[in-house]
């Protein structure tokens, strides 16, 4: 015990050389104020249920039948203790059963490296271990020193690591760019390839976790998986596919997996150091001891028993940058199927685009007839709320339009009525970061509104459904930001809304997208891309006709029939999307 209390003093002696007054540099004053931020929300933090955590550490073969005191594991961003508690006490087990001859506490102080960024957490948790310490019979000097040892306050994504892990587990942060200091994202992004597109800081976490594991050492996170398919995952994809083995993915979308409601669709992940394999899928499993501990031991299996439902085994989903696909094989097998006999939406014709973003909806938008500007300088809009039918029933909502149809930004000198409007509302515009960043265009809207859409037929799509939800609209109004739209001169739009409106286009954006809280579907853009459908000119009359009557009529049993016809689907492939192949 006096070995590790030295040791422990003498890390502190090298760490604090004497205190000089240097400037901090951006990224470390930034790092500063994040460490100091109050409130679990804006840290990303989220507690897990100590069930769970039980089921991830079996699962990533953290068990008292090994010599646990022999091995390293690192929980990068450890919060309140949710993980580590737990992992320290399935260490001293492990360690009491063994107690070599000779054996003392200092042969513990290497097993456990834990990272906490947050001050007051970090010194709450520490104390909580100091406790759960004394509680295990070891001193109170010898606790603080294994603490101290065990437990580093610091940025993850920063702080220097000595060695590797033969396990990485725990909760990482969820925190979106746009909370991140501007030096400390550039910091993040110069030292991750995964930082990528609009990536949050849970991605990084995963790739330095996984470039610190052992050979053989497995990863085992709760986590958003929206990096399994969205377009920001890509390098992560990559970086996983090429160098490790996705063995275990468990959706708990719909799970109470942690102690409060969270928004992003979380799953767990257990990756491994090794040859890439199959990989092992569950979903949503009910959080009790007993179900958890029954899976964990079904997952881990060397063979998968026959007959097992809620447990597949599913080949190459770890696929390079390309969306990583965990549906059923059959459904797998269809996907694949049309990939490869039918062209992209965008190929055969088609246009998916959003509505516009303003930045400042009270100031551009409002009653059409009562915003006070020339006719030209407003354009009829619609949004969500216009649709919620079906059918579009317009509330007389107008968008102020300050572009000229070529594209530029209107002289205001030629619109008094335009500019007298915009100048009275000139605080709540000018304010925006595009306002901002170019100030001479102060009154712009985010997206450049091109008048000419709104005469356009377009089909309708909200972002978030449980179901497609497909409106026709003829070509009168212009798409707000929680729009998005499809527009084609090739395909007869009716018979586009039968497809878009049935089992194989719902098919391909679950497959795609990110799924959100009650099992709700993102029908985003990149995702209707994704969508494959036969060229106009290839589908036979008497069958347009019947796509089009279907839409019309609103009959999603109708379009799914038109729709299977129109993609050739066997009985088997119909039996995929579910039902009994009608």
């Amino acid at each position: 015990m006096v070995k590790i209390l030295d040791t422990a003093d003498s890390v502190r002696r090298k760490a604090a050389p004497r205190a000089v007054a240097v400037p901090m540099s951006p990224v470390m004053a930034a790092t500063e104020a994040l460490a100091r931020k109050g409130g679990h929300e804006a840290r990303g933090a989220v507690f897990t249920r100590s069930e769970v955590v039980d089921f991830i550490l079996d699962l990533a073969g953290y068990t008292e039948d090994q010599p646990l005191y022999k091995k390293r594991i690192l929980e990068p961003s450890f919060g309140g203790g949710d993980f580590l508690l737990p992992i320290i006490e399935r260490l001293l087990s492990a360690w009491s059963a063994a107690r070599p001859k000779g054996s003392a506490l200092n042969e513990l102080a290497n097993a456990i490296r834990a990272i906490e960024l947050h001050y007051d957490t970090f010194r709450r948790t520490q104390a909580a271990v100091i406790e759960l310490l004394k509680r295990r019979g070891i001193t109170a000097n010898a606790a603080t020193s294994l603490a101290q040892c065990w437990l580093s306050r610091g940025d993850f994504l920063l702080e220097p690591l000595e060695g590797t892990f033969d396990f990485v587990v725990g909760n990482p942060p969820y925190v979106r760019q746009e909370l991140i200091p501007a030096p400390l994202l550039a910091e993040y992004r110069s030292r991750y390839l995964t930082m990528y597109d609009r990536a949050d800081i849970y991605i990084p976490f995963i790739e330095r976790s996984l470039s610190v594991l052992s050979d053989g050492g497995s990863l085992g996170f709760i986590c958003a998986d929206r990096w399994m398919k969205n377009r920001y995952g890509g390098p992560l994809r990559s970086f996983v596919a090429e160098r490790f083995h996705l063995k275990v993915y468990v959706d708990m979308g719909d799970t109470p997996a942690f102690h409060s409601d969270v928004i992003a669709y979380p799953a767990i992940t257990i990756i491994s150091r090794e040859v890439s394999g199959a990989t092992r899928v569950a979903h949503r499993p009910t959080i009790d001891r007993m179900t958890l501990t029954s899976l964990a031991n079904l997952l881990k299996a060397p063979m998968l028993p026959k007959g097992t439902g809620f447990v597949r085994e599913l080949a190459h989903v770890a696929n390079g940058a390309e969306p990583w696909l965990l549906e059923s094989s059959d459904q797998m097998a269809l996907i694949r199927r049309l990939e490869s006999a039918f062209p992209l939406l965008e190929e055969a014709g088609c246009k998916v685009g959003i509505g516009v973003a303003t930045g400042a909806d009270k100031a551009f938008i409002g009653d059409y007839a009562a915003l006070d500007v020339e006719p030209t300088r407003k354009l009829p809009l619609v949004t969500t709320k216009d649709i919620m039918t079906g059918e579009v029933q317009w509330r007389g909502r107008g968008v102020i339009n300050p572009f000229a149809e070529s594209g530029g930004l209107v002289n205001l000198d030629e619109y008094p009525r335009l500019r007298r409007y915009l100048e009275a509302r000139r605080e709540a515009i000018a304010g925006r970061y595009c306002a901002q960043k170019v100030p001479a265009n102060w009154y712009r809207t985010i997206d450049r509104i091109t008048p000419s859409l709104a005469a356009r037929p377009k089909l309708l799509i909200p972002d978030i459904k449980g179901e497609a939800h497909i409106v026709f609209e003829s070509g009168k109004l212009y798409p707000h930001h929680n729009l998005y739209y499809v527009t084609s001169d090739d395909w007869d739009l009716r018979a586009l809304q039968a497809v878009l409106l049935s089992s194989i286009s719902r098919l391909f954006v679950a497959t795609y997208s990110t799924k959100m809280r009650g099992g709700f579907l993102r029908f985003q853009a990149q995702y209707l891309r994704r969508i494959r459908i036969p060229r106009w000119a290839d589908v036979p009359e008497t069958l347009g006709r019947e796509l089009v009557e279907a839409a019309i009529k609103r009959d999603v049993r109708a379009c799914n029939q038109a729709v299977f016809k129109l993609y050739g689907l066997s009985h088997k492939e119909r039996s995929a999307l579910g039902g009994n192949g009608e």
